[in-house]
């Protein structure tokens, strides 16, 4: 069954019209002229169907982990005020139920498939040639993941990829899914915080730290609050750039986490060119790019959960809905304890805040 709403043809060309202009006169990217004009860019890029856009068959887990066959290119994750980007090729592809793994190497990702809805096939004509790409939203048309081809891709492999996953029905338009509701957020007076407390003790492994969420039926921002001061600190939200430059200068390897409901994307190694403009924060290096927007920023802490390997810290960050943005840690791997160097990191952005409260 495929997620689409028809569109008279007056509505098209006025879309399509009113979307190229944005991209050709003002400079545009897609995602911005979409929002522009009051749309997803998932409905942006839907009215192409059939043109320069084809959509996909639905079937996720099959057709993304044919995605190998590419070669390199290039992976995006994005949120709203973060942007991951990351050369490479996927590889090592799995999945249990609708959560997939992609461990091939430089791409690291796990997938959300529940909350994909629609994907489409691009090309686009661009100063420097064709742009080839792969495009995933979720059901409100919001992007979870961008697949771009490079010089090195395997451009023949992309065009029998369109061919054999294109959907048999290249309609314009898309359905947009009800946007679920918020979940509720208790009184902090509802908890058993002394229990919290015991099972963020108890914990053996970072990624249990989900389960005690959904335990308790807490908000993540909300966790951070409750917790013990030893294990969650609050930052001054302008701590990142300090944190990426010294990581810069030391060489010390971070991990970077960007991600959304439907996709999260890890970057793992040492970063080095760090660049301010305007209110985006970039990393802009080879093989990784990131560009976050420091104004969106409403929170960071200082995380520190107890595992096997010793205590692991993180520096996380928040908008003012208490999405997370972005999270990183030190590079590391199960059966390993945490970089002292990172650490070091973390204790001088502590001091920091210290200074500053004194």
């Amino acid at each position: 069954m495929q997620n689409t709403a028809r569109l008279d043809a007056t509505s098209l060309q006025q879309l399509r019209h009113a979307f190229v202009a944005l991209k050709t006169d003002k400079k545009l990217r897609n995602r911005d002229a979409a929002l522009a004009l009051g749309i997803s860019e998932g409905e942006a890029l839907a009215a192409f169907a059939g043109e320069h856009v084809v959509r996909l068959t639905p079937r996720f887990i099959e057709l993304f982990e044919e995605v190998p066959q590419l070669g390199p290119v290039m992976a995006l994750t994005r949120n709203e005020a973060a942007v991951h980007e990351k050369d490479g090729q996927y590889g090592n592809m799995s999945h249990n139920g609708d959560i997939g793994l992609v461990l091939g190497g430089t791409i690291d990702l796990r997938v959300f498939y529940q909350h994909w809805a629609s994907g489409f096939a691009v090309r686009e004509a661009t100063a420097h040639g064709e742009q080839k790409s792969l495009q995933f939203f979720d059901a409100q048309g919001h992007a979870v993941h961008k697949i771009f081809l490079r010089e090195h891709s395997d451009h023949a492999a992309f065009d029998a990829f369109v061919e054999r996953w294109g959907a048999a029905e290249q309609v314009p338009g898309l359905m947009l899914g009800e946007l679920a509701a918020p979940p509720v957020i208790k009184d902090d007076s509802e908890f058993d915080v002394p229990a919290f407390h015991a099972a963020w003790d108890a914990m053996s492994d970072t990624h249990q730290f989900f389960g005690i969420l959904r335990k308790f039926g807490l908000a993540r921002t909300q966790a951070l609050r409750l917790a013990q001061r030893r294990y969650a600190q609050p930052v001054a939200t302008g701590v990142l750039q300090n944190l990426l430059v010294r990581a810069s200068e030391s060489a010390v390897s971070i991990m970077v986490f960007v991600g959304n409901r439907g996709m999260i994307q890890i970057h793992s190694g040492p970063i080095k060119t760090i660049r301010v403009m305007g209110a985006w924060l970039n990393v802009l290096d080879p093989d990784f790019n990131l560009h976050l927007r420091t104004d969106l920023i409403a929170s960071a802490w200082v995380v520190r959960k107890p595992t096997a390997d010793g205590i692991v810290t993180s520096l996380e960050l928040f908008d003012s809905r208490g999405e997370n943005i972005a999270m990183l840690f030190g590079t590391r791997k199960p059966g390993t304890p945490e970089l002292d160097g990172w650490r070091e990191l973390i204790a001088e952005i502590e001091a920091l805040r210290d200074e500053a409260s004194a």
